[in-house]
């Protein structure tokens, strides 16, 4: 192999290392943010789970007060029941998956319940028959709320799960990254150094030939 040729090759072996590198860096930088969009996802669906969580204990916790204040706190069991319609409607369209649908499916089912058997609740406490008011709040009531919590929490225990496992999947993602990206800068500065060595070899070379010619 003539000298030319020779660096060529050691040159086009230290290119090839490098675009090695940089094509491992590309796909772990691709890798890790797919997995970081899932652990976002995975997030916002926890979030939302929690925000119904809190909204099915504010609204029960509202309509109690109005039952005792004689409906003063009426007007704010009603916001704060407006308030989970709202967050339940982004629930639904975030979260697709068969068991967020099921667990969506038993909230939306209990608080119907709920809401309906509140309007008797409220024309019993307008007909001033108290003692309905609180058999209703105490009773059957109660019973739609621990549905509705119930099932909640489900959804929440269910979505933190899966935000641990995304989070999970990211941290070996990141691990795996930065292992290859090692192992593909060793083998870049191996090319590099194979391309130094046969440089250096080559102008030896050079030289000795230059001083036989002068002799």
């Amino acid at each position: 192999m003539t000298i030319r040729a020779t660096l060529y090759t050691a040159i086009v072996v230290a290119v090839a290392g490098l675009a090695l590198t940089v094509g491992v860096g590309i796909s772990a930088m691709s890798t890790l943010g797919r997995h970081f969009d899932r652990v976002q996802a995975a997030s916002d669906a926890q979030a939302l789970a929690l925000q119904l969580k809190f909204d099915i204990t504010d609204f029960n916790g509202w309509q109690t007060a109005y039952g005792y204040d004689d409906g003063k706190s009426r007007p704010l069991y009603l916001a704060a029941f407006a308030r989970f319609r709202t967050n339940l409607g982004r629930a639904r369209s975030a979260l697709a998956r068969p068991q967020e649908v099921r667990e969506l499916d038993r909230i939306e089912s209990a608080t119907n319940d709920f809401d309906a058997l509140d309007g008797k609740a409220w024309a019993a406490l307008g007909a001033g028959r108290q003692a309905e008011v609180r058999r209703l709040f105490l009773g059957p009531e109660i019973v739609n709320f621990h549905r509705a919590a119930a099932a909640a929490q489900a959804l929440a225990d269910y979505e933190n799960a899966r935000t641990a496992r995304e989070d999970a999947a990211f941290r070996d993602a990141r691990s795996d990254a930065l292992r290859l990206l090692v192992l593909a800068s060793i083998v870049t500065a191996l090319f590099i150094v194979i391309l130094l060595v046969t440089a250096v070899d080559l102008a030896r070379t050079a030289e000795r030939a230059l001083a036989k010619r002068s002799i």
